[in-house]
């Protein structure tokens, strides 16, 4: 039988540099929020600074992320995940570097183009490298590992902001990005997929990447002299979007997926939820830093429960879903999520973690934990065989963008500016309309799961 197999050397090296190589991305994408008090304070940063220190790392994510997977598959592997990886900590050696504002979010940009060469190859290497025996194995290691880099995120980074600098939680990916290189170069066995052909659908990717800006730009801006121009762009460049996918012969995004009702629902889903997640993490992190006193690293801590919450329950979550169906699972998911978020309106100036974060947290990572597997294996099974890896990929990037849409929209709706984070009457005041409506948005996915997605997903093979 062909391909590594579990317990050698070469197996261990393969797991350790797809682990190291996804948890840097992951840990970019999380770990900012704790240090974005501590940045504003720095540089001298406005709301909408902030909202784009973390929204531009999400958008050049969420718009590359398919090129990233299609780049592998035709130019290898290992070889797209080492230029992603090498390019990831340039990046953030410039974040760590930038002295203004401006230039912190122009290198977020970057790194979130590093994240989308590096994150597809993480999983693929695993599932192109591995016996079939075996990776059942593998891929459970790797995501074992990887919510153990995501619980120590928020605990390193505290640390490095409360005693040395906020500056750190970008510079410390360059050493961990040498060692992931390193463990690439030696251990992981190039591969690419024979079959890939056809031209790369640039103009597709050129035109997401315009639309989720100008739209992100409408939002975080929201009246502002460039808002309506803002809009046309994005409504124009996703016109454009959806006319490129719908001619070409091999396009980024497959439309006809969504014609299958469940697919789209999940999607749908997707985007509600994970708007909320974003917002949620966003909001809680400053109020915890600007109303309750917290420091960096105590703010950090505070959300640990979602993760041990993941790590402890997902795999259940999964197995329910495959016994049961998955439309209670992803129906009952963002209900008990938005308990929790309802929970969290006790957080204010008399905080107390264990009476007043915790309990919330955890019954938002006890639901989170409830949907997040079925909803994966619900996104796979209505796509056909061959389109496993796209379905996968528009998911994940639909995901990232629901984040992203939120943090752009929320903070104006909820009536904040400026400088209005330093505040604490200010903030305080907006966070529970803030929390409110992240609820609202779980309570809506969990009816549109019910409404939506059957009882049973049938695989679909064609």
């Amino acid at each position: 039988m062909s391909g590594v197999a579990w317990g050698t050397p070469t197996a261990r090296g393969i797991v350790a540099a797809a682990t190291l190589g996804s948890g840097l991305t992951l840990l970019d994408g999380t770990v900012v929020n704790v240090a974005l008090r501590s940045i504003g304070a720095d540089l001298d940063a406005s709301l909408a600074q902030l909202q784009w220190i973390t929204n531009g790392y999400f958008l050049s994510l969420a718009s590359l992320i398919l090129i990233g997977g299609a780049l592998g598959d035709r130019l290898g592997r290992r070889r797209v995940f080492v230029i992603g990886t090498v390019w990831f900590a340039l990046a953030s050696l410039m974040c760590g570097l930038a002295p203004t504002a401006d230039v912190l979010i122009a290198a977020r940009v970057l790194q979130g183009i590093g994240g989308a060469l590096l994150t597809p190859g993480s999983l693929a290497m695993i599932q192109a490298s591995f016996r079939a025996t075996d990776r059942g194995r593998a891929i459970g290691a790797w995501s074992g590992l990887g919510g153990i880099a995501a619980a120590i995120g928020p605990l390193v980074g505290g640390l490095l902001i409360d005693h040395a600098s906020w500056r750190w939680i970008f510079l410390i990916n360059l050493p961990l990005a040498a060692l992931t290189v390193w463990l690439a170069l030696r251990w992981v066995p190039e591969s690419r997929d024979e079959h890939a052909g056809g031209r790369f659908d640039v103009a597709g990717a050129s035109l997401a990447a315009l639309a989720l800006a100008g739209i992100t730009w409408a939002l975080t801006d929201a009246g502002g002299t460039a808002t309506p121009y803002a809009v046309a762009v994005g409504v124009l460049a996703a016109v454009g979007f959806l006319l490129v996918e719908h001619r070409l012969h091999d396009p980024m995004v497959r439309l006809g997926l969504f014609a299958d009702r469940t697919f789209s629902a999940a999607n749908a889903m997707t985007l509600l939820v994970y708007a909320a997640l974003g917002a949620i993490l966003f909001f809680l992190v400053l109020q915890l830093q600007t109303v309750s006193g917290y420091s960096a690293l105590q703010a950090g801590l505070a959300t640990l429960p979602i993760t041990a919450c993941m790590l402890l329950f997902a795999s259940r979550g999964g197995a329910l879903g495959q016994r049961i169906g998955p439309r209670i699972p992803m129906t009952l998911g963002p209900l008990v999520m938005a308990a929790g978020t309802v929970l969290l309106l006790g957080v204010g100036e008399d905080v107390t973690w264990w009476r007043d974060v915790a309990p919330g947290l955890t019954v938002f990572g006890l639901g989170l934990s409830l949907m997040v597997a079925p909803l994966t294996a619900t996104v796979l099974n209505a796509a056909p065989d061959d389109s496993a890896g796209i379905a996968s990929g528009i998911n994940n990037a639909i995901a990232r963008a629901g984040s992203l849409l939120a943090v752009a929209a929320l903070p104006t709706a909820v009536g904040l500016s400026g400088d209005d984070y330093r505040d604490p009457a200010l903030f305080d005041a907006a966070y529970d309309t803030a929390m409110l409506a992240c609820a609202a948005l779980l309570v809506l996915g969990g009816l549109v799961s019910w409404v939506t997605i059957p009882r049973r997903v049938q695989t679909a093979t064609a």
